[in-house]
């Protein structure tokens, strides 16, 4: 790998990183309406998900299907059922942490979960940050464009999920949540450097963070009681797209 690509990987695991320090004090983005950029937001997100990681799955699949293992071969879709586990792991950490919110809401008058919640959540999306940080300098090896357009797609996700994030947990987010994250991403794309994984594992993990991705676009983009913006939703899934097939 190119000493030129592994400056700009750095670059941009560092951008992320401050995504999570910087989002939620940007001043800027209080004065656009949260529904368009949030709307465009989850179109970048949707695109990214049906253009590149879904077709990824179908090459995880293949990748995966070498591995000599009977609980392998015992899943005729295993990639498939690994991205359908992430998908329920962070569907259930989100349940958890309404609940802990109404409970706690009730219990004590503030707005906000229990700490152990909080910290389960920080704990699970540090681990889920870590991984896309490993998988970032994975994507490295394909080219600077490769890792630009991941880069971009995990910028704007970053940014969706630190508003939910916020909105559970509330001043321990602010004070101790965001500095976490942001650690957790450079970890684990410096970790890729001491650690390699062979190509099946990377696979399978893909597909588990894949299905908790799916989860985390969907559940702030699509809800029903979201007033989101159709045509900011269209223009940014239809304009990612274009770069992405043009890519």
């Amino acid at each position: 790998m190119s000493t030129s690509i592994n400056v700009v990987g750095l670059l941009l695991v560092v951008c992320l990183a401050l995504v999570h320090v910087f989002i939620g004090k940007t001043q800027w983005l209080s004065r656009i309406s949260p529904y368009r950029w949030v709307s465009v937001a989850g179109g970048v997100s949707i695109a990214y998900i049906f253009l590149d990681i879904f077709p990824e799955l179908g090459r995880a699949q293949t990748e995966v299907e070498h591995i000599n293992s009977f609980w392998i071969n015992y899943f005729e879709h295993h990639v498939y059922l690994l991205a359908l586990a992430g998908l329920t792991i962070f569907y259930g950490l989100e349940q958890l942490a309404m609940r802990s919110r109404a409970h706690h809401h009730k219990t004590e008058g503030e707005d906000r979960t229990q700490p152990a919640v909080f910290w389960l959540h920080i704990a699970s999306f540090s681990l889920y940050n870590a991984i896309l940080g490993y998988l970032l300098r994975e994507t490295e090896s394909h080219g600077w464009v490769a890792a630009l357009l991941l880069f971009v797609a995990l910028a704007l996700h970053f940014v969706v999920n630190d508003i939910s994030l916020r909105e559970h947990h509330k001043h321990l987010y602010d004070r101790i949540g965001r500095w976490i994250l942001a650690g957790a991403i450079v970890l684990g794309w410096v970790l890729d450097q001491a650690i390699r994984i062979d190509a099946a594992a990377i696979s399978a993990i893909w597909a588990l963070i894949a299905g908790a991705l799916i989860l985390n676009v969907l559940k702030e983009e699509l809800p029903s009681e979201r007033e989101s913006n159709f045509r900011f939703f269209v223009a940014g899934a239809a304009i990612y797209s274009v770069i992405l097939l043009a890519a």
